[in-house]
């Protein structure tokens, strides 16, 4: 028999892991929270937007059922027996205005959260995946799974078999900005995190119909624009490969140096801009 379990205890499940000061700490020798207190948001596993993102990434991006279907392959679920839990963990107002502060290369704490706040995130996935399957719900977290990886796509490029931004947009957490970050009702400085399960939870309903909705550059917003150390973000959008360029060669051997972790770390057009910490209106 399955136990009860609903959004609320999933949602006290990640406020609990990240209550404890033990866990959600930007290092083992830096005590202070990686994240702030997060947001939660479910989609439907056959929502239609899912075979939207299938179609305009690639067919090699996962829809819900094949994330389920990867970690349980002998398991008989249809698509409409699926749910879709996302979570954004926001960046705490300090890290934030460290990074808010820097201009060329990414402040300590933005990188300390890179590194060892992904790591929360990822004790998180698995946590809670974990969670759903004893309680009796078969569950995977999709960027876990040992066939997750990246993927080129034809018409963006780099790319993966699970976006967890897209999976945010579906679940109701926001909308993209023109870096391509996902704008919430506590910014764009955040990290998502999923879990897809074969539960019957509600959908959270989506307030806008645009993939855009939130962004400011119909206003003639183009701060992202100007944060961005690597010019890869213009009116047209995200190159992608000059943002990695910036990764590979500049960021990563610069927090190498500083904290011996080679670790992706930018977020410049995450910090410094209307809608750091929260939707602008």
């Amino acid at each position: 028999m399955h136990d009860s379990f609903g959004v609320r205890e999933i949602f006290e499940e990640i406020r609990s892991v990240l209550a404890d000061p033990d866990v959600n700490r930007l290092g083992p020798d830096c005590a202070e929270p990686a994240w702030d207190s997060p947001l939660i948001g479910v989609s439907r596993g056959d929502d239609p937007l899912y075979t939207e993102f299938q179609e305009t990434i690639g067919r090699f991006h996962w829809t819900p059922l094949e994330a389920l279907c990867s970690g349980f392959p002998e398991m008989d679920v249809a698509a409409s027996d699926l749910a879709v839990v996302v979570w954004a963990l926001p960046q705490t107002a300090a890290t934030r205005r460290d990074h808010r502060a820097c201009t060329a290369l990414p402040s300590r704490r933005w990188s300390l959260a890179r590194h060892y706040g992904e790591a929360v995130n990822d004790l998180l996935r698995d946590r809670l995946a974990r969670v759903l399957v004893d309680a009796g719900y078969p569950a995977v977290a999709p960027a876990r799974l040992p066939a997750f990886g990246r993927e080129t796509s034809a018409r963006f490029g780099i790319a993966s078999r699970w976006s967890e931004r897209h999976a945010a947009y579906a679940s109701a957490l926001g909308t993209f900005g023109l870096c391509d970050g996902l704008i919430t009702e506590r910014g764009k400085a955040v990290r998502f995190g999923s879990v897809v399960a074969a539960i019957d939870l509600p959908a959270t309903p989506r307030p806008y119909g645009d993939r855009t909705a939130y962004c400011l550059r119909s206003s003639g917003c183009d701060a992202c624009i100007r944060r961005c150390p690597a010019g890869a973000i213009s009116a047209e959008g995200h190159d992608k490969e000059r943002c990695f360029a910036y990764l590979r060669e500049t960021a990563m051997p610069f927090v190498e140096g500083e904290l011996g972790l080679p670790v992706a770390s930018c977020g410049f057009c995450q910090t410094g801009v209307p809608c750091e910490s929260r939707r602008p209106r």
